[in-house]
């Protein structure tokens, strides 16, 4: 048995003597009495209080460490402390220790030195090394170490689990009543208890405490609750371990502060505090902080690390305790910080639970590098206003949940600045408006999820990532509220079941965005209500709101503003999947491709009255929605009711499509919405559409897929259909392939006798149509453009078509694409209309001619042309000897001409023969004999019989 000295009288009386000492050197000018009091001057106080940064004040020191025990006397060792003590035998100590000397303290194989009574301290002060051998074991409720150098050995163990003593002052650690709650510490305790009137993470055990001091934690853990009123079976809380380590530790054994056990009649006690500093550390072993399991389990207790090197990684846990009562709530998970990376973890071992870790007020200087929330630990930040600012990541993974806020006061504000945000089968929630900075965010099969409670009030939530997002196998962004998600490099949506999705939102700013296939961005919401935040829809003006044709600069969420989906500033879209808004807008963007998978949709996101709504009779059965064409009629047996008129501009439209007008039978069809890309300051550089543009009308069908037919005066109502919607273009370029589609058609009515909704409008406004010898075609239209009525529910509720325009082509342009004028006609005004197009006048057209094509169309007469061969000759198409007739006036005038030109060649070449005849042959006259018919002494008529 260990002989230990009790003197305490003696020992207060050397601690007086020893603070008094202690003040008097520290400060020479220190007198009891108040004599000097008159010759107290602010100048002499601090001539530098006004010239240098203010600190707060420090800390008290601890008070001092009674007098060291002997190692032989009272530790019944072997050896001196300023030597080597070696412990050779077991040794349960009554009270507290503190062992202090120069040496080594060694305790040797297989003994155990316990102090098992709750808060008895045991602690170490040595300049030499400190080794706890093979197998043996320290126990108690405090244990502190300075040592040189420090080894656990195999199966060794430093264990101060349930011996924690009392708890800070103030905190609530411990919960309160019967119900059998885990203690809390570093992660809250769990509560079992049922309470529908609440969330699960609304209710938990004891609290958690001591956030200020996680770096380097030195609290005790809590006690759990219980579940009787005569006994307490609460589990006790962890203790406290702290070393001081100037050179190596080797951990080879394990260390451990865990909260007790509470059985199934008491909650687990928190894990305690684990404060280890070194220069380097190797070994395997255990380092441990884990809430006591128990009735409810006890949250984590909180570990820190300030290891230079470690060349092992030794295995260190901080996860809350099993709840018996409710397995699927284990305690929160408590905290693991490493200061030489400043990284703080919050891991819960993969034991899911809705009880929370408390995240309060980062440190701003230094900024911690990393957070990591994981193995379904959840981290909650509980204020009405927080910043987490890291300097490096955050990660969340494998479950881990990261909420901000509190979900009945979800009013406030919150910012997260990182350099990257990772997250891996994780979530993010948020009670109010996040403001969220980094330069890369990952998502993997993860949400992050704002609720805006609903409130008008609540600012606009702003994702910020510099670089790239990324989300990736079914990855969610969801805000019930506005949002704004914004970039400089590439947003992508990389596949099925990724989607963003907000009340408006608002995507700018990137380089490219990429739709994958599969993925979605939807604004407003898929079932939104009508609180406030849902965007008001203006379906009762037919004016067109300005910010359509001339939007704003800025990019940002403006709840005044028309838009529920807007992406803004953006050079290459790319979508693959759905793109669906109400008011869906590209402003300042490039190109936009829409590949065969994707889709970009308003359709029955519209009105469901507006100003061609649709007339219901008493019956239930409705009229079509009107808008570029008229609704169609509303019949049931013999009395029909008038569709929805036909309202808007046809040359430059921005109206929403019109519903069946039902509104209160809970039936009603919705319009189409509207699609805008680009604008007259920005239009769009190209659209190519191998999938489809829809701002089609809803149709009776598609909405009782969705709700139950309305019972009204006994027989089931039919409504109309909605009215298609707009799609405006400002564009340079525009290819429609093959299976594409643009569609504002109109919904269908119902088979009991409801109209069809008219159709809808497109326009393409051109923003610069060449002309002349630089032409090139502006649109490659091989798909459809539909703009047709729907059919209604008998013979004549069909709705009327809609209409398809394109701005005013110029001079030799003709139709909504400004094609070329068709050959042999000409233009010379501007408009787009086929009429424009004038035959060419045929009096200009040589017979052996065909009209040519010319770049640009033909723009004024003459018509170009060219002869149907090579043997004719432009510009009249003649052969060489018509060209040389018509040279000189015509048939009959140069038969006229040639006539004359033989007569005239006849005479010369009388006169010459005549010449010739009587110079050569006649040296006179001859006599002229009786008989003959050729009178000599007229030569001319001789050679002209002759000729004859």
């Amino acid at each position: 048995m260990a002989r230990f000295h009790s003197h305490p009288h003696h020992y207060s009386l050397h601690f007086a003597f020893l603070f008094t000492l202690f003040i008097f050197f520290t400060n020479p000018n220190f007198v009891l009495s108040s004599t000097y009091h008159d010759d107290f001057s602010i100048i002499d106080f601090d001539s530098n209080l006004f010239h240098q940064d203010y600190s707060p004040p420090s800390p008290p020191p601890p008070p001092p460490h009674p007098p060291s025990v002997s190692c032989t006397d009272d530790l019944d060792g072997i050896g001196t402390l300023d030597s080597t003590c070696q412990i050779v035998n077991d040794l349960n100590l009554t009270r507290d220790v503190y062992i202090c000397g120069k040496g080594n303290f060694e305790i040797l194989t297989g003994v155990k030195f316990h102090c098992p009574i709750s808060g008895c301290s045991i602690a170490v002060n040595i300049s030499g090394n400190f080794t706890l051998g093979v197998n043996s074991s320290i126990v108690s409720g405090t244990f502190e170490l300075v040592a040189q150098n420090a080894s656990f050995l195999n199966g060794s163990v430093v264990n101060t689990t349930g011996l924690a003593g009392a708890p800070p002052p103030q905190t609530s650690g411990t919960p309160q009543g019967i119900e059998g709650g885990g203690g809390g510490h570093g992660g809250r305790g769990a509560c079992c208890l049922v309470d529908e009137s609440k969330l699960p993470e609304d209710v938990w055990g004891g609290d958690a405490y001591s956030w200020s001091s996680l770096q380097k934690p030195w609290s005790y853990g809590s006690r759990g609750g219980t579940t009787s009123q005569e006994f307490d079976y609460g589990g006790g809380g962890g203790g406290r371990i702290k070393m001081v380590i100037d050179e190596y530790v080797v951990l080879d054994g394990s260390i451990s502060a865990d909260g007790g056990d509470g059985g199934h009649k008491g909650g687990g006690g928190s894990g305690g505090s684990i404060y280890l500093i070194a220069y380097k550390m190797t070994g395997s072993g255990l380092i441990s902080a884990c809430g006591g399991n128990g009735y409810a389990g006890g949250g984590g207790g909180r570990v820190s690390v300030d290891i230079f090197s470690r060349h092992d990684e030794p295995k260190i846990f901080v996860h809350g305790g099993n709840s018996f009562a409710c397995p699927d709530n284990a305690g929160g998970a408590g905290t693991l910080y490493d200061a030489v990376p400043r990284t703080l973890t919050v891991s819960n071992y993969n034991m899911s639970t809705d009880t929370e870790t408390l995240l309060l007020e980062f440190p701003n200087q230094p900024l911690w590098t990393n957070v990591y929330v994981q193995n379904c630990a959840r981290a909650t930040v509980p204020l009405l206003w927080s910043r987490v600012q890291v300097q490096g990541q955050i990660s969340l993974s494998c479950g881990g949940v990261l909420s901000f806020g509190l979900a009945h006061y979800a009013t406030s504000e919150f910012e997260l600045l990182a350099e990257e945000l990772l997250m891996s089968d994780s979530v993010i929630k948020v009670y109010g408006a996040l403001r969220m900075t980094v330069k890369i965010f990952l998502m993997w099969n993860s949400e992050m999820l704002v609720d805006g409670g609903g409130d008008a009030t609540v600012a606009t939530s702003l994702l910020e990532a510099s670089n790239l997002i990324v989300l990736k196998e079914f990855s969610i962004i969801h805000s019930n509220a506005n949002l704004e998600v914004h970039g400089q490099g590439l947003l992508n949506l990389s596949g099925p079941g990724d989607r963003i999705e907000a009340q408006r939102l608002v995507l700018a700013l990137f380089y490219s965005i990429h739709v994958g296939p599969g993925s979605v961005l939807r604004s407003p919401l898929e079932n939104a209500t009508t609180d406030a935040v849902t965007p008001r829809l203006y379906c009762e003006i037919q004016d067109c709101p300005v910010e359509l044709l001339h939007p704003p600069e800025d990019c940002n969420v403006n709840s005044s503003l028309s838009f529920t989906l807007q992406i803004c500033r953006v050079e290459d879209i790319v979508v693959d999947g759905l793109v669906e808004g109400s008011v869906v807008h590209f402003h300042r963007a490039r190109t936009i491709s829409v590949q065969s998978s994707g889709a970009i949709s308003a359709s029955g996101m519209g009105c469901t009255g507006g100003v061609g709504r649709g007339k219901v009779i008493g019956n239930g059965v409705g009229s079509g929605g009107g808008h570029g064409g008229k609704g169609g009629l509303g019949c049931f047996n013999d009395s029909c009711v008038e569709g929805g008129i036909s309202y808007g501009n046809a040359n430059l439209p921005c109206e929403l499509g019109s519903g069946s007008g039902n509104d209160t039978s809970g039936n009603s069809t919705a319009g189409g919405g509207i699609i805008v890309m680009g604008s007259f300051e920005h239009p769009l550089s190209s659209l190519s559409v191998e999938g489809s543009v829809k701002a089609d009308g809803q149709s009776f069908e598609d909405l009782s897929t969705k709700k139950n037919y309305v019972v009204r005066n006994g027989s089931i109502g039919g409504a109309g259909g909605g009215s298609g919607g707009t799609i405006l273009l400002f564009l340079h370029t525009l290819d429609i392939g093959d299976s594409a589609v643009l569609s504002s058609v109109g919904g269908y009515g119902s088979h009991m006798g409801g109209g069809g909704g008219g159709g809808g409008r497109i326009h393409f406004h051109w923003s610069d149509i060449p002309t002349g010898d630089v032409y090139q075609p502006i649109a490659s239209v091989r798909g459809s453009i539909r703009i047709g009525g729907g059919l209604g529910g008998h013979e004549l509720g069909g709705g009327e078509n809609g209409t398809t325009t394109g701005k005013a082509c110029p001079k030799g342009l003709y139709g909504i694409f400004c094609e070329e004028c068709p050959v042999g006609t000409y233009k010379n005004v501007t408009g787009s209309d086929k009429s424009l197009c004038h035959q060419c006048p045929p009096q200009e057209f040589p017979h052996r001619a065909v009209y040519i094509s010319v770049r640009g169309g033909i723009a004024e007469t003459p018509c170009p042309y060219r002869c149907i061969s090579e043997r004719y000759h432009m510009p009249h198409c003649y052969t060489a000897l018509e060209e040389l007739i018509y040279t000189f006036g015509g048939p009959w005038l140069f038969c006229l001409l040639l006539v004359g030109l033989l007569i005239l060649l006849a005479l010369v070449l009388s006169v010459a023969r005549m010449k010739f005849v009587g110079v050569d042959e006649l040296p006179g006259p001859a006599p002229t004999q009786h008989g003959s018919q050729i009178d000599h002494s007229f030569p001319f008529l001789e050679s002209l019989n002759e000729i004859v």
